[in-house]
């Protein structure tokens, strides 16, 4: 069986993987914190927080799956060491400046929406992932007196819409520090 080029595009190497992964957690700091974290790390935390995600044990066997389970931890601490500060924020700013998230629709040419958006309102009130899709996509949102013809899934699970962004992009974001949220169609049966 051969690679699937018509559904997924093919990378050209581990270091095109490398380049577009720290790019897109460079754009997600500039959302969050004008640049500011990224640019005081070193190259060294840079290639941290990449090796960290890495599976570096290519096989299995029953004699190695405590060694495994332990080198996944310190691989996982290792990228947390890293990217926990990506996560912070100072207690005054009650959040990052804006949310990185993109959103996907299996019904839409489009590949996905992004804009700005606070995660708090101009008068103090913590926006909620239903505000985000009431401005940025309200045709994923039910009507009021309506059925509901699409699930709001992040990572596999469809979170309330009364949930804070915030607490959203801080607990439920990918490495790459965005909120990747799917609009998908309501399952008929």
């Amino acid at each position: 069986m051969s690679f699937p080029e018509k559904d997924l595009l093919h990378c050209p190497s581990k270091d095109a993987v490398e380049a577009h992964f720290m790019s897109c957690v460079k754009e997600a700091d500039a959302l969050k914190h004008k640049s500011q974290v990224i640019n005081e790390m070193q190259k060294k935390d840079h290639k941290q927080l990449w090796m960290g995600l890495q599976n570096v044990v290519s096989t299995w066997s029953s004699q190695e799956i405590e060694t495994t389970q332990r080198v996944k931890q310190d691989r996982f601490d290792q990228f947390w060491a890293i990217n926990r500060k990506l996560m912070e924020y100072p207690a005054e700013e009650n959040g990052f400046r804006y949310i990185p998230f993109r959103i996907y629709q299996t019904t839409t040419e489009r590949p996905f929406i992004q804009k700005l958006f606070r995660p708090v309102a101009a008068d103090g009130q913590l926006h909620t992932l239903g505000d985000l899709l009431r401005e940025v996509c309200p045709s994923a949102l039910a009507p009021e007196d309506g059925e509901k013809k699409n699930q709001v899934m992040i990572h596999g699970i469809e979170p309330m819409l009364e949930t804070p962004l915030q607490w959203l992009s801080e607990h439920l974001s990918y490495p790459d520090n965005f909120l990747h949220i799917s609009i998908i169609p309501q399952p008929t049966d």
